[in-house]
């Protein structure tokens, strides 16, 4: 296939940056027709290319794993700004580990660990992390025990979507991504209770939770963390589009 051919094919399917795409298809190597073909069926450009870029890193995905958003890299931004001594770190619902992967290479000194109930998640962050410190599970019950406590942060993207709401989600997510890593219940919010519920037995003190969330959703997040014990506020970072409860367990 010729440049043009890529670009036609892309545009007749509706790819809005069909130019850009094209040439980042033709310079991903293989299967060109296979590779067009799938994005052209609707599938998410980076899993098709296996990498999504994610604050100024590439990292790996997979077929049916949870695209790195950019709003997410506020979490990072956050870790920086609130925790930027912090060696015990922990990303819950991690994906593909793109905060964890982010933070690890920042801060060679780190422990940093990742969890996911996914299996094919946990596959992809050992891609992205260090394979031990990459756990299977349904949140805490997936970590460590030696880690219980010493939390000095705790960065989580946990599925937040209602789930009446999945329907309305653009298809490349509702159809290419597993359901468990866009639904969040009734409200969207089973998972931000359950997390902050827990983040108090596992954080060390002064240590810090950072939460995305969305616009509306913030109050009830930041109220589930001060309910649970920790001074929550609100962050938005109107570049990233992003959204997040940054909360602290008391010293």
């Amino acid at each position: 296939m010729t440049p043009d051919e890529v670009i036609a094919r892309l545009r007749a399917a509706g790819c809005v940056f069909a130019e850009d795409e094209a040439a980042l298809l033709l310079a991903a190597g293989g299967d060109l027709e296979a590779l067009v073909g799938r994005r052209v069926a609707g599938e998410p450009l980076e899993q098709v290319l296996g990498w999504a870029e994610f604050a100024g890193r590439r990292i790996a995905v997979a077929p049916t794993v949870f695209v790195p958003r950019r709003r997410t890299e506020l979490l990072v931004r956050l870790a920086r700004e609130r925790a930027p001594r912090a060696t015990l770190i922990v990303e819950l619902c991690c994906g593909s580990a793109a905060v964890a992967a982010v933070l690890a290479a920042e801060r060679p000194e780190a422990q940093v660990h990742a969890a996911d109930v996914d299996p094919a998640a946990v596959a992809c962050a050992r891609r992205n992390l260090d394979p031990a410190r990459v756990h299977e599970g349904d949140l805490y019950a997936a970590l460590p025990d030696a880690l219980r406590g010493r939390v000095e942060l705790l960065a989580v993207n946990a599925p937040y979507v209602p789930t009446d709401e999945i329907a309305l989600m653009p298809a490349e997510a509702r159809e290419h991504e597993a359901r468990v890593a866009l639904d969040g219940g009734a409200d969207g919010l089973d998972l931000h209770r359950r997390v902050a519920a827990g983040a108090p037995e596992w954080l060390a003190p002064g240590g810090w939770l950072l939460l995305e969330t969305s616009r509306h959703q913030a109050p009830r997040s930041a109220a589930l963390a001060t309910a649970a014990g920790l001074v929550a506020e609100i962050v938005r970072a109107e570049d990233l589009d992003g959204t997040a409860v940054a909360a602290r367990r008391p010293d």
